[in-house]
Parts: structure tokens; sequence; C-alpha cells
């Protein structure tokens, strides 16, 4: 057996002797669509993890609204923060629960990659005028399998685990309200899912803190008892509810966390994100991303032209605008309606 196989070989042996029975194993994925010589010192979800990590989607989230569009505070989470603030915290429960730590990993980092410019505004905006519809967890798929280019070719191919963890992202609220989810079908996806909630729960409430839009004491009291006055308080204490609840291969969160934590997300979504501060820069962004998309539509760029051709117009409008940071939407759309002074 060669050096590097062998490294591979300890990597796999290492996870097999210390692994929870219900984690996914990197020698037993389900694999790649498209075989792949396997690399001599990293396991399958190491590649996919780095594979992600040097994609030009990944570099554009630096550029990408959280929830306060086009910050120019130095300390407000972009899409990019939001995203290794998921991967740090999804380590944490998957190392604690014996679960895959380097499929986490890539899920996470991979899992708003098809995220739209000025953040779910924009997400709302295509799916109104894209008749089939607009989802980012499917974009941030889309992204991956096809849009992405390798020198091999148009997407990453990436194994089935980590594509899967992407596209059922989103479902960690099942896990918030009780309910059974649909997926992911991997428990490292599902804590994944979950952690996204944790994370953007916590950095909102602290960005809108620091936006003077609420302050601590505006918070639900109840839940600041359970959880904690500062951040990191309420981080830490979210984060042992969710390994101390989970067992037997599923997840779960102890009651009085899981109780303050939907108190807290209650909130944000009845006070903080439907606030007039935030509401009208978001509807002055969704006529910015309309404008563009019919604008591109009936005169495109070479980008647009130049894409998949099997692809409808449409689509490559829509693969364009969803690739753009808040900057550069704010860019064109001065370009081609603002007049420029002689």
């Amino acid at each position: 057996m060669a050096e590097g196989n062998s490294v591979r070989a300890q990597l796999e042996a290492r996870e097999s002797a210390i692994l929870s029975p219900y984690a996914v194993r990197s020698a037993d994925s389900r694999g790649r669509d498209t075989p792949d010589t396997e690399d001599d010192y990293r396991t399958a979800f190491q590649r996919d993890r780095d594979r992600v990590l040097h994609t030009k989607a990944f570099r554009r989230l630096k550029r990408k609204t959280q929830v306060f569009l086009a910050p120019t505070g130095d300390h407000f989470r972009t899409r990019l923060t939001h995203t290794l603030e998921v991967a740090q915290i999804s380590r944490t429960v998957a190392r604690a629960l014996f679960l895959n730590e380097d499929l986490t990993e890539a899920i996470a980092l991979g899992h708003d990659l098809g995220h739209t410019p000025f953040g779910h505004a924009g997400e709302s905006v295509l799916n109104e005028v894209y008749e089939p519809g607009f989802f980012h967890f499917e974009q941030s798929l889309r992204v991956v399998e096809k849009l992405e280019k390798r020198r091999h070719g148009a997407g990453l191919n990436l194994t089935w685990e980590v594509r899967d963890g992407i596209l059922y992202h989103s479902k960690g609220k099942a896990v918030l309200l009780g309910r059974a989810s649909d997926g992911p079908n991997t428990l490292e996806g599902a804590v994944v899912s979950v952690c996204d909630a944790i994370a953007y729960i916590n950095h909102d409430i602290d960005d809108a803190i620091r936006a003077g839009i609420i302050g601590v004491g505006d918070l639900p009291r109840d839940a600041i008892r359970v959880l904690g006055v500062h951040t990191s308080q309420r981080i830490d204490r979210m984060v042992v509810g969710l390994i101390q609840g989970s067992q037997d291969g599923k997840l779960g969160i102890v009651a009085e966390v899981l109780e303050a934590m939907n108190a807290l997300r209650d909130y944000m979504y009845a006070e903080v994100y439907p606030c007039d501060a935030i509401d009208r820069e978001i509807r002055k962004a969704k006529k910015v991303l309309r404008e563009l998309y019919f604008h591109l539509l009936e005169d495109p760029v070479s980008e647009i032209v130049e894409a998949d051709p099997n692809d409808s117009l449409e689509r490559r409008t829509v693969d364009f605008v969803a690739g753009m940071t808040d900057e550069f939407a704010l860019q064109l759309y001065q370009q081609l309606y603002v007049p420029k002074p002689w």
C-alpha cells in the first residue's frame, strides 16, 4: 500500500473505530455521480469541504446580506460570516455526538452557496418572477452540481451525502417545532439544519441590538432567564441543550431550552424582521432585483448569453441574478437606471 493511500486508510479506520453507529463513515459514502480517483491524504468528505471552500460562490458570500442590507459597518454579519458560524457550531455538536465532523463541515460551508443578494428579500423576488419558483436551498444544490466549474467540467462532483445535506438544510424548523422532518437523510445534515437556526437566532439578535432596533431588555424575559443575556451564553446553552437532548440517532433539544429558543425565534419574526427600518430597505432591494431581472431578460449580458443553451433564458437569468453580490446588484442598477452627470 502506498504511503498516501495508507494515510487515508488510517483516517477511515479512525472513523470506523470512534464514530457513533449513527454517523456516516467516509468509506461508506454513497459516492459521486461521476467516478473520481480517491485522494491519497484526504477522505471523500474532506475533499468535498475543500472543493466548496475554493469556489467563487463561497467567496461572494462575503458581500451578500444576512439581514441588514449591504452593511457598511464592519461588525454586521454577512452571508459568509453566517456560514462560518454555522460551520463552527455544527462541528461542535457533531464532535460531541461522535458524528462525522468533515461531512458536517462540508454541508455547513455549502448550505448557502445559492443565496441571492439582499438575503431572503432577493429569494422572494426570484420566486415571484420565475414561474417554476426559486428556493435558495435548491439553488445551492444547483451551484455545486452545475454552475461552479472544475477543470474536468461543470459542477463539483460532491458526494451524495453532502448534496443531500445542502438540499435539505432548511428543515431544521421541524426539530424546533417538535415534528419529524422529511430530510436530511444523514444525522450530520440534520445537525447543520438545527445549527443554522441556532446561529441566525443569536447573531440576528446581536445585529439588531447593534443597529439600535432593539435592546436586550426587549427580548422575552423567560427566554433570557433560561438562555442568558449575552450571545455567547445563549449559543452555549442552545448547543448544550441540543447535545443533551439527542440520543439513539435522533436529534432533540432539552424541553426548557427548546421553549426558550422558539420564544426568541418567534420574537424576531414578529418584532424585528418586519420592523419599519428593515422592511423599508427590503422593499427597495426587491425593486432593484425585480427591475434587473426583467431588464436582463430583454438585454442579456454575455454571462447569460454564453451560459448553457440547454437552459431557458429565464433560467440563465435567474442564475446570474442569484449569483450577484449586494454591491454588484446596486452598481449594475445604478449603471442602468441612474443618469450620469456630464
